[in-house]
């Protein structure tokens, strides 16, 4: 009589769990994955470091650790503009052509116009949250795909460059069309963004430092960050949310526009004219250094330190390319390869992670 309980109860039991190997191989995949996706990179930047250190006695100063800094600002402040779009969902490709519209505009306004170089910073720093403004007003309002949208822009900013311009580079005691001289030049406050240090530490370095932690500050650690990651995950569920998401996707476009302005003028106070060509080749990098900056730690979303050591990374391998004698048209070889790795650090090895969590929160 009190046999049967017993039996029934064993029955309804089901099938006990199984043992063996398969659990802690489990465990050992998932902690493999999510060291991957967390070290990764960064052993890829501080084996390449390492390699330069050992290779090159000059690598391993502080004027070049400085230099390298100074030299990669100008793209790195692009590159975080270029995150604040991708932070709420978009991406804005007239970065490049923004920056190089700030040069010439900048040269134009101090030698051309004959002002002081404060005036020229804010003719350009006006010229691109307009800029910005256009790319939120055709990507929010007028509802054009932001690659679509900021493709154009591009096209209309390099034209319009050329225009005021008339198609030439911009310097110091040039002829103008009418016969006479430039009656001004690069004044010195200006030529002070690049040139100019406080301590040790150029002035392009302290501004790349600022604008990252200012915007690290502004994402991580307020409701505005949180707001516009929440738009870029889910803009409809944002938006019933309470976010007011059009008024965010506008401040995160006016803001890239910005920041690309004062990446322009660095590269104008650095090459000290006002050069058509200047910001050509900022686009790529920029693009690639916030793409980097997901990767970075495994935090698989746009972040200003991300993005900051994506950066630091392009100008250690760009500096040591250089001095081992690799050619400069093989650079961009290197340069996308890592872009390649980081871009497995973000997306497939993090996947891996999450399928094998899954497996094994399934299994248990």
């Amino acid at each position: 009589m009190t046999s049967a309980p017993v039996a029934s109860k064993t029955a309804s039991a089901g099938p006990t769990r199984p043992t063996g190997p398969t659990r802690p191989s489990t465990s050992l995949a998932e902690r493999g994955a999510a060291f991957i996706v967390r070290w990764g990179f960064i052993g890829v930047t501080v084996a390449l470091i390492a390699f330069f250190v050992i290779t090159e006695p000059n690598f391993r100063t502080v004027d070049n650790v400085f230099g390298m800094l100074k030299f990669i600002a100008p793209t790195a402040i692009a590159g975080l503009g270029v995150m604040l779009a991708i932070t709420v969902g978009g991406i804005d490709l007239s970065v490049g052509a923004s920056a190089g519209f700030a040069v010439s505009i900048a040269a134009w306004t101090m030698v051309i116009g004959n002002q002081v170089g404060v005036v020229a910073i804010g003719v350009v720093l006006l010229g691109g949250l307009l800029i910005g403004g256009l790319n939120a007003f055709l990507i929010v309002v007028a509802r054009i795909p932001d690659l679509l949208a900021t493709l154009a822009t591009s096209f209309v900013i390099v034209g319009l460059k050329l225009l005021i311009v008339d198609g030439k580079s911009i310097s110091s005691q040039m002829s103008l069309s009418d016969g006479s001289t430039a009656p001004g030049k690069f004044t010195a406050d200006y030529l002070w963004l690049d040139r100019g240090s406080l301590g040790p530490i150029p002035v392009p370095v302290i501004i790349f430092i600022v604008i990252t932690a200012l915007l690290w500050f502004i994402l991580e650690r307020t409701r505005w960050g949180r707001a516009l990651y929440a738009v870029g995950a889910n803009a409809e569920a944002a938006r019933l949310a309470g976010i007011r998401v059009q008024l965010y996707r506008t401040v995160a476009y006016m803001g890239c526009g910005l920041l690309a302005s004062i990446a322009g003028l660095l590269l104008g106070a650095r090459i000290g004219q006002g050069d058509v060509s200047a910001g050509n080749s900022l686009l790529l990098d920029a693009v690639a250094v916030a793409l980097v900056g997901v990767s970075v730690l495994g935090i698989g979303r746009p972040n200003a330190w991300g993005t900051a050591l994506g950066a630091i990374l392009i100008a250690v391998m760009v500096t040591g390319f250089t001095m081992v004698g690799l050619p400069y048209y093989a650079q961009d070889f290197g340069k996308g390869i890592v872009l390649l790795i980081a871009l497995l650090f973000s997306f497939t090895f993090s996947r891996r992670r999450t399928v094998v969590t899954a497996g094994s929160t399934t299994a248990s």
